[in-house]
């Protein structure tokens, strides 16, 4: 009775029979050898988890065969016999890739017997099965993950197959997300590429007529806010289509995943084509109808809002958060540009390059209506969201959470209700929504909601403190301040500023700027606004400023005045900053003011320098003429 031999001998002979195959010379002989390794391998697990023999196997099989294999499967197919045989050997060729792209260790896969295949694994796609077809997108998706790989791609010239079956096949859109993105680090050609980005796109553009393109706009929606600059098309031509493939979906009653393309892909538009975004999806093209798109499309943002921000709280540790809070952030931009484009059109009513008015006054109530009940329910998310990020259950002491405890997802506070893997600052979506709060708040007269957000004081300081816009973090800074411009007109918004410390983190912000030896056009824009804040608050204080608001006074007229001629914006920052030094004096007490007469000189002197850098500009020349009139009637 003879005895089966062991496992390993019955590998290794396989092996050796698989390799005496592929080493043929007629290719009869290696396509059965293929056959056979396809065979081996997808019912070997021991086979699949050596990774010197997977190598060994690799190295077996002569480039060229599997080189004629793809493109003689890929040739167009006749009625005749050899039809089978061309998929057979298309087939088994992708299919064969497809294992050793999966199998192969990281190092191996920089092979250029690897990665040379992936231009005739773009041209297969069209003559491919579907089962094969989408093997031969995996294989793609696997090899352009690679620098190199992604540098292969970048250099095919035709990517029609690709965007030909992406209708169908939404594999094909990751393989173009992915090659670009990896492409974009790993090539130094940056128009080359970024042409090669334009032209696909409007070949996508074109393959998606006459379909719902939905996973078209959740690509874009993924892709252009992740290209640089330097690789976005410019002014390109998919961009009508584009905002009529929006539209034409808005109009239509979408699903969930058409409501989140379409707002996803509004945001991203609006953020790459500030100037031609908001024309496509505010401004009424052709035809007007009795409820315009743009009431439309922010009345479905507004309600998805409303609809979703209650629940929030509750999947903030679920795995569904990131994609839900995504869609959010993207419908708080959407509301913040069209709030912006409605300011824009309403102050150039009377410019010949006026912008086209977008709404009715009777629809701009509703919708004025509609985008305050929002925000409101927004400030009681945001105050639940930052109590739960920093105060955790209620009644607790601070001393009872001090302890942290470990999770996979990192160290998170024992009693802090909270995300484990990101808190509320480092949130994309509390930023837009304080960014769309702010300019609401800023804008309109809306007295109960700005008394509303005043309850949100101690958080916006703590975001305004912390968050400096560094080393890949959030930065809140210009979002609070213009939050604040609203806030402040209110006499309960200007307690809650000041008992939440908001003097001391903007009049420390304005120095450090004034004092920086840099000067940072970015941070001189940022001490302007700060100014507008303060101003407000310096002066309505009754019966005048406090103690210890004076030390931007002394601070101010200890400031070197710069020799070299500085920006337009950083002289604003400096105008702007002496301005606010003349509303303290002039606003405290006599006996104060006197105490302060050496500082008032300083502030003299120096408003006297930056008078003659300033020459030129008509409206810094009558501010500080102003602060020179009035602080001399102090002195």
């Amino acid at each position: 009775m003879s005895e089966s031999a062991p496992p390993v001998e019955e590998q290794a002979a396989s092996v050796q029979k698989i390799q005496t195959l592929l080493a043929a010379k007629d290719d009869t002989s290696r396509f059965v050898g293929l056959a056979l390794l396809k065979s081996v391998l997808d019912n070997t697990p021991e086979l699949r988890n050596d990774e010197e023999a997977i190598v060994s196997l690799w190295a077996s099989i002569p480039p060229k065969f599997l080189e004629r294999l793809i493109r003689t499967g890929s040739k167009q197919k006749g009625p005749d016999s050899s039809h089978k045989n061309s998929n057979d050997m298309l087939d088994l060729a992708v299919s064969v890739l497809h294992t050793f792209a999966a199998l192969l260790p990281e190092t191996a896969k920089q092979d250029p017997k690897l990665l040379d295949r992936i231009p005739q694994l773009v041209a297969c796609l069209l003559h491919c099965s579907d089962d094969t077809t989408r093997l031969a997108l995996e294989t793609l998706v696997s090899l352009i993950s690679q620098p190199d790989g992604a540098r292969v791609f970048a250099t095919v010239q035709d990517l029609s197959p690709l965007t030909e079956i992406a209708s169908s096949q939404p594999l094909a859109l990751d393989t173009l997300l992915y090659a670009w993105l990896n492409a974009m680090t790993a090539t130094a050609d940056k128009p080359s590429l970024r042409s090669k980005i334009d032209s696909t796109i409007g070949s996508l553009v074109s393959s998606f007529k006459g379909t719902d393109a939905v996973t078209l706009l959740g690509f874009l929606a993924s892709l252009l806010p992740r290209l640089e600059p330097e690789v976005l098309p410019s002014s390109p031509k998919w961009l009508p289509p584009l905002g009529k493939f929006i539209r034409d979906l808005v109009i239509s009653r979408p699903t969930a995943t058409g409501r989140a393309a379409f707002t996803n892909l509004s945001a991203a538009l609006l953020e790459a084509y500030p100037f031609q975004a908001p024309q496509l999806l505010f401004a009424e093209q052709g035809n007007k109808s009795e409820n315009p798109f743009s009431y439309l499309l922010i009345n479905l943002v507004l309600v998805d809002l409303r609809a979703t921000l209650p629940t929030l709280l509750a999947q903030l540790n679920s795995p569904e958060y990131a994609l839900v809070a995504h869609r959010l952030a993207s419908a708080f931009n959407v509301v913040s540009h069209f709030i912006g484009y409605l300011l824009r059109s309403m102050d150039s009513t009377d410019d010949e390059n006026s912008l086209p008015w977008v709404i009715s006054p009777d629809l701009l109530l509703k919708l004025r209506k509609s985008v305050s009940e929002t925000l409101s329910l927004t400030t009681e998310y945001l105050r639940d969201r930052w109590d739960a990020s920093v105060a955790g259950a209620m009644g607790l002491h601070p001393d009872a959470r001090a302890g942290t405890a470990d999770t996979a997802a990192g160290s998170h506070l024992t009693l802090a209700w909270d995300s484990k893997s990101e808190s509320a600052a480092d949130d994309p979506l509390i930023l837009a929504a304080i960014r769309a709060l702010a300019i609401w708040l800023r804008e309109d007269d809306n007295d109960l909601l700005r008394k509303e957000a005043a309850g949100l004081s101690d958080m916006l300081v703590e975001l305004y403190s912390r968050r400096d816009g560094k080393q890949g973090t959030l930065d809140f800074r210009r979002p609070v301040l213009v939050a604040f411009e609203g806030i402040v007109v209110e006499k309960k918004g200007r307690e809650a500023f000041l008992e939440n410390g908001g003097w001391q983190a903007l009049a420390g912000d304005l120095l450090s700027i004034l004092e920086s030896s840099s000067s940072d056009e970015n941070d001189a824009a940022r001490g302007v606004e700060v100014v507008r804040v303060l101003l407000q608050i310096a002066e309505a204080e009754q019966p005048g400023p406090r103690e210890a608001w004076m030390d931007v006074v002394t601070r101010v007229a200890a400031w070197y005045v710069p020799e070299a001629k500085q920006s337009s914006v950083v002289e604003e920052c400096q105008v702007a900053a002496l301005q606010l030094v003349t509303t303290l004096l002039v606003n405290t007490h006599p006996g104060v003011q006197k105490r302060y007469v050496h500082s008032t000189g300083a502030v003299l002197g120096i408003a006297g320098q930056l008078k003659g850098r300033v020459k030129g500009d008509k409206a810094l020349e009558e501010a500080l003429e102003d602060v020179l009139e009035t602080l001399a009637a102090l002195s």
